[in-house]
């Protein structure tokens, strides 16, 4: 009786895991795009007396919070598409230009705009091969192995101080792959697996449940 129990109970994990760490990222990024706006949209509601009824087990109040977050997500949607036409138009283009240089020159201010930029670049740029190549790493210790993700090679200062070429490798860590360890090792070290990226975050998120088959990248 335990022993079913115990089964269906991990089953259960396995199919609302995935689901939970879905709808909890979701709602991160709705919180992050939406609460700077959602008390004006909100306040708007109520100055023009505009009064929500209550739906089922919510009250006027969490009514009118939630249409105020889907209004303001359809208006940022609709702003990003016309955003993105304006920019093709080369007056747009070159006010934006100013903007960067701007912002590259105000002190602290420009560490953290280059280095945003720079990670956007990383991930949206088509032909950009950091993330793309799986391997296996000696962590936490020689004995073990962790799945990673290489992003690139490591600073020049780096390689120079050990003497020895070394790889920067992204080790994400589990049941929640968006955070992790970001390791350099040397590239004897390494073992390249032909596995695609998404099949090892699937593994990962999955507790090793998820297995792809693998084999080593020759």
């Amino acid at each position: 009786m335990l022993h079913a129990l115990k089964k269906n109970l991990i089953t259960g994990l396995i199919i609302l895991l995935p689901l939970a760490v879905t709808f909890a990222l979701l709602g991160f990024l709705i919180n992050l795009f939406t609460s700077p706006f959602v008390n004006l949209v909100s306040s708007i509601f109520m100055k023009y007396n505009t009064q929500l009824p209550g739906f089922l087990f919510l009250s006027s109040e969490q009514v009118t919070r939630y249409l105020s977050k889907l209004l303001i997500l359809i208006l940022l949607a609709i702003l990003t598409i016309i955003l993105g036409f304006l920019t093709r138009w080369f007056v747009i283009h070159s006010l934006l230009s100013l903007t960067d240089k701007i912002l590259k020159k105000i002190p602290v201010i420009n560490t953290v705009y280059k280095a945003s930029q720079e990670i956007t670049n990383t991930f949206l740029k088509p032909n950009q091969t950091s993330f793309k190549q799986v391997v296996m790493v000696p962590f936490p210790c020689k004995e073990m192995y962790a799945l990673g993700l290489v992003s690139r090679e490591a600073p020049q200062v780096c390689s120079e101080l050990i003497g020895s070429k070394m790889i920067s490798v992204l080790v994400p860590t589990t049941p929640n792959p968006t955070s992790g360890f970001l390791l350099m090792f040397n590239q004897a070290d390494l073992i390249y697996l032909d596995m695609k990226p998404e099949d090892a975050i699937k593994y990962i998120l999955s507790v090793g449940v998820v297995a792809p088959e693998i084999g080593v990248k020759k």
